[in-house]
């Protein structure tokens, strides 16, 4: 199987160091920019990657096709993926890498199987490629296994199994552990703010669990950067667990956390301009602030 031509939409945090990763690796990768924001154009061309210009023309050269998306974004990125397939007369292999529940990845396999294209359900679990541990890209379903051969330094592919969804389900349990437990850890300091207690509850924390302390003021402060993105995600995630009776309201919970963070002044930040010397107080009293705007 030919992997030499890569697709990767979007050039975003994640899809630009996946790209570049797998350029490094002698692959030739394609995105298309046209209408992208110029931070997208910046990473792309940091990354290395070639501007297409259409989705048409990935199709017409790709041997795969990424997706690499906020989740809800990926129904409406599958349904142009078929499209540009059907104009470019080509049916590339197209994986589905996005935080979506099983059901979703069963939703847009559908759409890309329907135009005659083998479709790979995927997930990535950590950082993008270059930034800490190598993340770990999990594929399955029918021909899967094949892109275990785009295993690089910086980026590991791992075959979760013939059946698809596999990958989208382990994805969903990761996230739902890593996010949702940042999600509870913000939603108690921001009432800890509320009722003035602050100092006194992050005072017992770090004498009973540095460890937990020191993540939160890690990572607190950083949530809003991303919310904007992790809310849908939380959806997915709610709906994974649903699907086998156990409990949402968790995830639901944390899906409110996120979209509050995200209506905070501290959502204009990026990953990249995120101020990783503020205090966590002070963000968190920025997020309670945010709050107490919402309940008057």
């Amino acid at each position: 199987m030919r992997l030499d031509t890569i697709g990767v939409m979007s050039p975003g945090d994640m899809g630009h160091g996946i790209g570049r990763a797998l350029r490094e690796n002698g692959k030739r990768v394609l995105t298309n920019l046209t209408g992208r924001s110029k931070r997208s154009r910046d990473l792309a061309e940091a990354a290395g990657l070639e501007d297409a210009g259409s989705l048409d023309a990935i199709m017409a050269e790709a041997d795969l096709m990424l997706s690499i998306l906020p989740p809800s974004a990926a129904e409406d990125f599958a349904n142009e993926a078929a499209t540009a397939m059907a104009a470019a007369g080509r049916t590339p292999m197209f994986a589905d890498l996005n935080a979506i529940s099983p059901a979703t990845s069963t939703a847009v396999g559908n759409v890309i199987r329907g135009v005659g294209a083998a479709y790979i359900d995927g997930s990535i679990i950590g950082l993008t490629p270059g930034k800490g541990a190598s993340p770990r890209v999990y594929v399955s379903g029918p021909g899967a296994q094949a892109l275990e051969a785009l295993s690089t330094d910086t980026m590991i592919w791992r075959y979760a199994g013939e059946e698809a969804g596999r990958a989208s389900t382990l994805k969903m349990l990761y996230a739902g552990l890593n996010k949702g437990t940042w999600a509870l850890q913000a939603t108690m300091a921001i009432a800890a703010e509320r009722y003035g207690l602050f100092d006194a509850f992050m005072g017992e924390v770090s004498g009973s669990d540095p460890a937990r302390a020191k993540s939160m003021e890690n990572w607190v402060g950083f949530l809003a950067a991303d919310a904007e993105r992790w809310h849908p995600e939380m959806v997915e995630i709610a709906e994974t667990l649903g699907a086998i009776g156990a409990s949402t309201s968790f995830h639901r919970g944390a899906e409110e956390l996120f979209r509050l963070l995200a209506r905070s002044p501290l959502a204009e930040e990026t990953r990249q301009t995120w101020d990783r010397s503020r205090p966590m107080k002070d963000s968190v009293q920025i997020f309670a602030e945010t709050l107490a705007k919402d309940t008057k």
